[in-house]
């Protein structure tokens, strides 16, 4: 297998050249003057010829160097030119962030704070995924997502954004023809609608104050991939539905549907801001997190 160039020292011997000096290439690179001569060796022992011709008082190119030298500048210039263009967006907010968000939250909440991020930061853009699967961010190049849900153990850097609560739900007119469960265990005798991308999806959990843990797994005529898509059977006096604050919320506020099972809780959720791992952030992630955070703070103060 061929061997890859050796890229340091066509740079440094660029630098080299340059600057007609051994001790000044050193000197602008924060090297030793040994390391470079030593890069310089290394190259001419590679390609079996001698670079430059050498004195104590003057450096002059071989035939060889003074072909090799002109490549090697572009070399160094590309390279010089590359980095600087990754540290200015690393440094400057710009550039595309690719954003995976759960379809509903997307739409209902995130959206809606898109128009004052894009106005704060002109020179950034957002490439907005929504689906409710769960993306690959790292093998589908995304910069960051939105996850709802406990998180599991993975490699992906997470930040809480804000708690987001679950509601077992059923509508007035279901409670007053099938009656209204108080236990988990009831509602094993009731219809309920399932949601695809729940951590485990046929099994809900609670528990009480008293401790008890219990799990149950719900039946019912409809399954969806999308919360949302629940709740007009819900309010439709259909069956019982356990969905998150952001999609139910109005309707529990104007009684459209109730909150059944008020003694349990289900383990506690959160919203949460997913980057893949690595090294610092670029500018533009970096900005559009702690916009996030300033902005579902505000959201906990109303």
């Amino acid at each position: 297998m061929a061997k890859l160039p050796d890229f340091e020292g066509l740079a440094i011997f660029a630098k080299v050249v340059e600057l007609r000096s051994f001790a000044a290439a050193a000197g602008e690179l924060a090297l030793s003057k040994a390391t470079v001569s030593k890069a310089v060796s290394r190259l001419e022992e590679r390609l079996g010829a001698r670079l430059f011709n050498r004195t104590s008082r003057r450096l002059a190119l071989t035939d060889a160097g003074q072909r090799l030298s002109e490549r090697a500048a572009r070399l160094l210039t590309d390279g010089e030119a590359a980095e600087s263009e990754v540290l200015a967006q690393s440094t400057t907010p710009r550039g595309l962030v690719r954003l995976a968000v759960p379809m509903t939250f997307g739409v209902k909440v995130m959206a809606p704070l898109l128009p004052e991020f894009l106005k704060t930061y002109p020179e950034v853009a957002i490439d907005l995924h929504l689906g409710d699967a769960t993306v690959d961010l790292i093998g589908e190049g995304f910069d960051a997502g939105l996850r709802i849900a406990r998180l599991p153990d993975s490699s992906l850097i997470a930040r809480r954004l804000c708690p987001m609560p679950r509601y077992t739900v059923a509508a007035p007119s279901y409670l007053k023809r099938n009656g209204r469960p108080t236990h988990p265990m009831h509602l094993a005798d009731h219809k309920c609608f399932g949601y695809a991308y729940l951590s485990n999806p046929n099994i809900w959990h609670y528990t009480n104050a008293a401790g008890e843990e219990v799990s149950v797994r719900p039946a019912g005529p409809l399954r969806v991939n999308n919360g949302e898509a629940l709740l007009p059977a819900v309010l439709a006096g259909l069956g019982i539905a356990d969905l998150p604050e952001f999609i139910v919320g109005d309707a529990i506020a104007s009684g459209k549907v109730e909150v059944i099972l008020k003694g349990w809780k289900q383990p506690e959720g959160a919203v949460h801001l997913v980057t893949p791992p690595g090294g610092p952030r670029p500018a533009r992630v970096e900005v559009l997190a702690e916009f996030l955070v300033k902005q579902f703070a505000k959201g906990k103060k109303k």
